[in-house]
Parts: structure tokens; C-alpha cells; sequence
């Protein structure tokens, strides 16, 4: 009965752990935590789109200074990159951003860098006699590439995305670190007010990010075998 009275600071704190203040304030908790890492990983497919692309252009000059920018972000942690955004951006551009655009646009210039080598292995999937078969008919290096290669290697990279936004959402608990209110700042806070029930409280969460990450990870896996039962038939 103990046990189960300590997690009545759950039972309490229910609608917080999951919305925040809404609607009355902000966005927060798995609401936020879901929002960010959406956000993000719908602008770093854009971003690494680009950046694959670039990546495996024919001419030095564009995929060496791409690799270069692709390796130097990978080598450095996201927790840095965060922070870079939050103090460079409003020096950059003279006006204060918002904690949350902050982390979105720390998590898409990192994670970006990812997406482009799931993008640039799809492309590298896809058998050399179908660019040389484009090429053939007139089309260009790079209109071959966006309208024969790229559409055949993104029903191979659709898995790798599901994996890299299930990374992301365990990614957007360094959002706390600049006072973004995502689960894990939400979490903390609840411990704060609290100040009895840590165990509880930071066990739920951990319950909560299996769950989502779980659902999400058992997606990809599904699309994974679909997507060789259509490459058998």
C-alpha cells in the first residue's frame, strides 16, 4: 500500500506530465517532447536531402567541403550544438529566439548530418547501370539523380528515418538543459515541488519514453518486412 500511495504523485501530476500548462499555458511535457522531435526530423529529412545529395556529387569541389561539414558535426556532442544555438544565434541575429525554436533548429543541424548518410547509403543502394541507363535517354547528372535514384533509394531510407525520429525523441531530453519544458524538464520540476518521490517519478518517465519509443521502433521494424515482401515480389 506505501508502494502504491508513492505513485499517487503520478495519479496527481498526470495531465502535466503529459501537456504541460495547456491550454491554459505553453506546451509541455509529451506533448512538447513529441512536437520537438516532429519538428525536427521533418525539417532534417529536408536537410539531409541536401546534404546527401551534395555529398555524392561527381565534382570534389561540392562533396569534399559537404563531408567535411557532415564529419565535423557528427564528432561533436548534440549537447554542444544546443548550447551553440542558444548562445550564437541571437548574437547572429540580433533579436532573442525562443528556447524551444533553439533546440528544434539545434536538433535539425545535428541531426541532419545523420540523415544525409542514410540518405547517401539509399543512393548508393540503387545499381550504377540506373544512372548510367538515365543518363542515356538525355537526362542530366542531377536529373537522374532527383527523378530516377533518389525516388527508388527513399523507400529504403523510410526505416532508417523511423530509427533516427525514435533517436530523436530520446535526443529532445537535452532540450532541459536551456529550460525547454519537454518530459524530462517537466519531471524535474514535479521532483523539485516534491521533493519525496524521485524514484517514482523519473521511473515513470523512463516507462514512458519505452512505450513511445517501443510503438515507434516496432513501426519501423513492420515497414522494414514490407518493404522486402515487395522487393520478393
Amino acid at each position: 500500500m506505501t508502494i502504491l500511495s508513492n505513485f499517487q504523485v503520478i495519479a496527481d501530476n498526470i495531465i502535466y506530465f503529459f501537456v504541460g500548462r495547456w491550454p491554459e499555458g505553453p506546451l509541455g511535457g509529451v506533448g512538447l517532447t513529441l512536437y520537438l522531435a516532429s519538428a525536427s526530423c521533418i525539417l532534417s529529412i529536408f536537410g539531409g536531402l541536401i546534404l546527401g545529395l551534395l555529398s555524392v556529387s561527381k565534382k570534389k569541389w561540392i562533396s569534399w567541403p559537404s563531408m567535411l561539414v557532415i564529419n565535423t558535426i557528427r564528432g561533436v556532442p548534440l549537447l554542444m550544438v544546443i548550447f551553440w544555438m542558444y548562445f550564437l544565434l541571437p548574437a547572429i541575429f540580433g533579436k532573442v529566439i525562443t528556447e524551444t525554436r533553439t533546440v528544434i533548429l539545434g536538433l535539425t543541424f545535428f541531426t541532419s548530418a545523420y540523415m544525409s548518410q542514410i540518405v547517401r547509403a539509399g543512393i548508393e543502394g540503387i545499381p550504377k547501370g540506373q544512372m548510367e541507363a538515365a543518363i542515356s535517354t538525355g537526362l542530366t547528372h542531377w536529373q537522374a539523380m532527383i527523378y530516377i535514384i533518389l525516388p527508388q533509394g527513399l523507400r529504403n531510407m523510410i526505416p532508417s528515418f523511423v530509427n533516427q525520429f525514435v533517436s530523436l525523441i530520446k535526443d529532445t531530453s537535452l532540450a532541459f538543459i536551456v529550460g525547454v519544458s519537454e518530459l524530462t524538464h517537466v519531471a524535474t520540476q514535479i521532483n523539485n515541488r516534491t521533493m519525496a518521490f524521485p524514484t517514482e517519478i523519473f521511473f515513470f518517465i523512463a516507462v514512458v519514453y519505452f512505450i513511445i519509443c517501443y510503438a515507434f521502433t516496432s513501426l519501423s521494424r513492420n515497414l522494414e518486412k514490407r518493404l522486402e515482401w515487395r522487393k520478393a515480389i
